[in-house]
């Protein structure tokens, strides 16, 4: 996944960002439906995706190493659930960036161990609580040019998920 955000970041530093405009996600609008798919990769600028990188590499491994057998499913979830709400009800600008799905992970995996009921899952959702648990306050409005509707369309996005992907527990 970082190597095609930082190849797509490279292509659109080159183009003056001309592929947000073409790719971006924009509400409501039919032309920007592919933005639903298209918007983790796209980023407005080097510090953008640079300050993605780092909570992509963390949440991602933790989700990758915690649900190995649901994290694609759980990923292209919080991509198409998060993406469509943010389409049906975000602000009419251009969305953007790798955010969206950064916090569905961060909401997959505080509500993964709550939901399966389990240690090692409870385990991560008590360190990724701790170490990341500043982050819910993304999810609300009010940094300019920060589209708080994708964080949390992707943390809702990332609750479901966990609870739809839930592994039974063979001791219910």
């Amino acid at each position: 996944m970082l190597i095609v955000i930082w190849a797509v970041e490279v292509v659109n530093l080159l183009t003056g960002y001309a592929l947000n405009g073409i790719l971006g996600l924009r509400p409501r609008s039919l032309g920007g439906l592919d933005g639903i798919l298209f918007m983790p990769v796209l980023h407005g600028s080097l510090g953008h995706a640079a300050a993605n990188t780092v909570p992509l590499i963390i949440l991602g491994s933790l989700l990758a190493v915690s649900a190995q057998k649901v994290v694609l499913t759980a990923s292209v979830a919080i991509v198409g659930l998060g993406g469509l709400g943010v389409w049906l009800l975000g602000s009419s600008a251009i969305h953007i960036g790798a955010s969206g799905l950064i916090f569905g992970w961060f909401g997959f995996l505080l509500a993964r161990g709550i939901v399966e009921k389990r240690l090692a899952p409870l385990m991560v959702t008590v360190g990724v609580a701790l170490a990341y648990g500043a982050m819910i306050w993304g999810v609300l409005p009010g940094q300019s040019g920060v589209s708080w509707e994708s964080h949390f369309f992707g943390a809702a996005a990332g609750v479901l998920a966990a609870f739809f992907l839930r592994t039974e527990n063979p001791t219910r």
